[in-house]
């Protein structure tokens, strides 16, 4: 009999993360040649030519280490974002930067203020350290910043904020989210992550870098996954004071981002007409999502994101199951703390054209 080795008490509640189904174990499992993945926020028009002439021009230093720190990848986001080179870390995705905080600043019963429901991994994060992950509960799929602000005790040492909010696709009203620094004491840690920051082009949707100088306790995530469809390179970053990064650091792996991916991120910043073309087409396929839903009768939360949550009157499980079957790949809203739901990834035309006639069939 194999005796199992006893894991540290932090990890006993916690479950692995369950990332949407990958379309190779789709095949796999169903049989189907066509699969459509609309189920992880991809972006679904690829990313940059120029990021994959920069990668294969970088293929042949790949026996040696990156450089640690990504300089040529953080001065070059320093010029693009108008802030310092200083201010800003890389990170293996941005959910890295996420561990390196709590890991850097958490301590046993520590307590971390985030909104229920959001991205996972924060919450995660806090538990492996044996912090204390204090849920404030959406108000209509928006962060509730006064029930947020109330929950602040001495032992807070964090606040994070999703914006927009992963799954609702949610942003917070400029003026509140600005109140709302305002009124965060400086000892405590506000962490804004802003993965879907290139999608939103509403005038509601406050800009953050400018409030650096004047928050010192403010940090700012973002990545290169969504829009920039470098998901699979793993490469994000985080805009903050040099003094909460010298923390980072001291626990960050040395080498936490390859070469391609840092040449990939630095050659993507160079190409703004495909950001920009793939922003409008998300725009375009939200609005044909949007109105085809409305034609069903369904609701959905407004969405400044590249996804949709989309409510019903049965489980989403149900419906990810029997979408399954057809080949399209989306999220049970029962992964995401809203049984009654689906979230949906906006993907190209077709794939939008695809989804709808499939879900018609599954409702019907």
């Amino acid at each position: 009999m194999t005796t199992k080795i006893p894991a540290r008490k932090n990890l006993k509640n916690i479950s692995a993360y369950v990332a949407g189904k990958p379309i190779e174990e789709v095949q796999r499992e169903l049989g189907l040649t066509r699969i459509i993945k609309l189920a992880s926020n991809e972006n679904p028009y690829g990313y940059s030519q120029l990021a994959k002439k920069a990668m294969l021009a970088e293929m042949d230093q790949t026996a040696y280490y990156p450089e640690g720190m990504a300089p040529a990848l953080a001065e070059k986001l320093a010029v693009k974002l108008d802030t310092k080179k200083e201010n800003i870390i890389i990170g293996n995705g941005s959910d890295e930067i996420i561990r390196l905080l709590t890991r850097s600043y958490i301590a046993e019963n520590d307590e971390v203020i985030m909104p229920d429901v959001t991205f996972p991994r924060y919450e995660t994060n806090v538990l492996i350290e044996g912090g204390s992950p204090v849920l404030v509960p959406l108000i209509d799929g928006v962060h509730d910043l006064d029930s947020m602000y109330k929950a602040i005790t001495d032992k807070t040492k964090m606040i994070v904020i999703c914006n927009p909010n992963n799954p609702t696709g949610t942003i917070i009203e400029k003026a509140k989210l600005e109140a709302f620094m305002s009124k965060v004491p400086k000892h405590i840690l506000l962490i804004i992550d802003e993965a879907y920051y290139e999608y939103v082009n509403d005038e509601e949707y406050l800009e953050t870098i400018p409030y650096l100088e004047a928050h010192p306790n403010l940090v700012i995530l973002r990545t290169f996954s969504k829009i920039y469809g470098l998901a699979s390179l793993r490469i994000g970053y985080g805009i903050m004071q040099p003094s909460i990064i010298e923390e980072l650091v001291k626990v960050k792996d040395a080498f936490n981002t390859n070469r391609l991916a840092q040449a990939a991120a630095v050659a993507s910043l160079e190409d703004d007409a495909f950001v920009k073309y793939c922003a409008n087409q998300n725009q375009l396929g939200k609005v044909y999502l949007q109105t085809e839903l409305s034609k069903m009768g369904l609701e959905y939360f407004p969405s400044h994101a590249n996804f949709l949550m989309i409510k019903l009157n049965q489980p989403g499980k149900e419906i990810f199951e029997g979408l399954l079957k057809q080949g399209i790949i989306i999220r049970s809203g029962h992964l995401l703390g809203y049984d009654d739901t689906i979230r949906v990834s906006i993907g190209s035309q077709e794939e939008n054209e695809e989804f709808i006639q499939a879900l018609k069939i599954i409702l019907n």
